[in-house]
């Protein structure tokens, strides 16, 4: 289905103009929400939260050395609905196994794993390890939502908007003022055609497929970029009181180039754990490339 077309032709309903709505539309993501109230609805079944995964007949458990890890997610990508510039495989099974209480203190990506499983492949149920490592069984089905960069979410949804409305013009950095400008000046209609997105594919699963990678990760990749950098002597020391500034802008492009492969909502007092992939490698079905960085919701 062409979601951008149908957004475009209700945008143009409302009187937008032609140009505004493909820039809004260069921001705009659709993403699969993963629900289990619409599974047990009569919803079509896409996957499963926990239960025991299906893997290739002879393939070991997933682990970290003696830790097997458990399995978060699996879904049948033949079943989700297409999303124009999210190039999951057309078919097959994407799992995703990770230890969220060992993966939260230990950054090296060990604990986390995705494992992709071909159509054609023969499996088997596999053979629990233990079942303190297996989480409750529920099936899931899928419903788009929208989803826009921060910089785009609307003020009151976002403590970044609510801080930025509390700076002078004179007191933000260039980059920010560059954002504000395009705001202003670029997408006149942008409430109306931030509702429209949102009215179409309401957003809100507590498990969602692709969209826009948690902030926090970009925040962490882009201070590792610009700090490696740095070191390397590519670019010249940043002084400190611009760093925020540069920081800002290499998340702008690094939210460009890497996409959530899935991540789990924040929840109270709960581990949340998202999975990040570059474009190139997920087109590439080089899964084993995704970063996962989980975290705990503390009260």
């Amino acid at each position: 289905m062409d979601h951008l077309g149908e957004f475009r032709r209700a945008a143009l309903e409302l009187g937008i103009p032609d140009d505004e709505i493909s820039r809004f539309s260069r921001h705009l993501r659709l993403s699969i929400g993963l629900s289990v109230g619409g599974a047990s609805a009569g919803g079509s079944v896409v996957g499963q939260l926990g239960g025991l995964p299906r893997l290739p007949v002879g393939m070991k458990w997933p682990s970290a050395g003696e830790v097997p890890l458990p399995l978060l997610l699996s879904v049948d990508c033949g079943a989700l609905p297409r999303v124009d510039g999210f190039d999951l495989p057309a078919d097959g099974t994407l799992l995703f196994f990770v230890d969220q209480e060992k993966d939260c203190v230990d950054d090296s990506g060990k604990y986390a794993r995705v494992v992709y499983v071909p159509d054609g492949t023969e499996t088997e149920v596999a053979k629990a390890p233990g079942s303190a490592w297996v989480r409750e069984r529920s099936d899931v089905s899928a419903e788009l939502g929208a989803e826009l960069p921060l910089w785009l979410q609307e003020a009151e949804d976002e403590d970044w908007h609510e801080f930025w409305e509390d700076l002078d013009w004179e007191d933000m950095s260039p980059f920010q003022q560059q954002l504000v400008r395009y705001m202003e000046r670029d997408l006149p209609h942008l409430d109306e055609l931030r509702a429209l997105a949102h009215g179409l594919w309401p957003s809100g699963a507590g498990v969602v497929i692709g969209g826009y990678a948690d902030d926090e990760v970009i925040n962490s990749l882009a201070e590792q970029t610009l700090a490696g950098r740095e070191k390397a002597g590519e670019i010249p020391p940043i002084p400190v009181a611009q760093w925020h500034s540069h920081l800002e802008e290499e998340k702008h492009r690094l939210t460009s180039e890497w996409i959530s492969l899935a991540g789990e909502a924040r929840c109270y007092e709960a581990y949340f754990t998202s999975f990040v992939i570059r474009h190139d490698d997920l087109a590439g079905v080089r899964v084993d490339r995704a970063l996962a960085v989980t975290g705990f919701e503390a009260p």
